[in-house]
């Protein structure tokens, strides 16, 4: 079983002002519950043993909350950004925290997934589909048709059941930013800051990238309309 995580949780949330003049964009809150909490929560019901997060804007609010958290049954890793490292560059960084012979999964402290009502759970679905002997990374792709609240962006097609990422941002699948990953990805190290996109797009053209679609329900958080509807009209299970 994957027994470790990254959280990325360093962005400033620029187009979530003005909630993010006053919290990081992971606590903003969602039915009284900060969006991190929701990704701490799956994690721990998969049972991870040792979670990293980064951390940069605003960050000793995001500390206290990770620090009160005892309820966990994995250990927090904080990995602070004196200097904003992007999305690649933070994992790079962080990854010094985890062992890098074992897979990692990787998610977004700023979005919510919800597991199908039936079945497995959704990070249980990824870990079924996982094959070290052909993946480097494996993604969880939302369809655009089923995201009802939140506004969808077309980052992927599938292609002969392959994700295949469109330049012109049409695609059919939103990226969750839910992944599997080889700490491997990152090697050789790269001069810091850098995107992840780098990385996904090397992976693709690999062949060494693989998918599954999502099955339950994911919500994008980009800006503070995003908080009022899910507030309004979503309700967690």
């Amino acid at each position: 079983m994957i027994r470790q995580a990254f959280i990325l949780g360093a962005g400033i949330g620029a187009r979530m002002r003005p909630l993010t003049n006053v919290v990081p964009k992971p606590m903003v809150e969602i039915h009284g519950k900060p969006i991190i909490g929701y990704a701490l929560d799956s994690l721990a019901q998969h049972g991870i043993e040792r979670c990293v997060v980064n951390t940069h804007y605003k960050a000793e609010i995001l500390h206290d909350y990770l620090h009160r958290r005892t309820d966990l049954p994995f250990e927090i890793i904080i990995s602070y950004e004196d200097t904003l490292l992007d999305t690649g560059g933070g994992l790079q960084n962080g990854l010094q925290y985890l062992d890098r012979n074992e897979p990692v999964f990787a998610v977004a402290g700023d979005s919510i997934w919800e597991d199908p009502i039936i079945g497995p759970t959704t990070l249980q679905q990824m870990e079924n589909a996982w094959d070290p002997a052909t993946m480097d990374m494996l993604f969880l792709l939302q369809p655009l048709e089923t995201m009802q609240l939140t506004h969808g962006i077309g980052d992927y097609d599938l292609i002969d059941g392959k994700p295949a990422r469109s330049k012109t941002r049409t695609g059919a699948y939103m990226w969750t930013s839910v992944r599997i990953m080889k700490p491997s990805v990152f090697e050789p190290a790269r001069p810091l800051p850098f995107s992840y996109l780098d990385i996904m797009d090397e992976v693709e053209a690999k062949g060494r990238l693989a998918a599954i679609v999502h099955q339950g329900d994911w919500q994008h958080l980009s800006t503070p309309d995003d908080v009022d509807t899910l507030n309004t009209l979503w309700a967690p299970r």
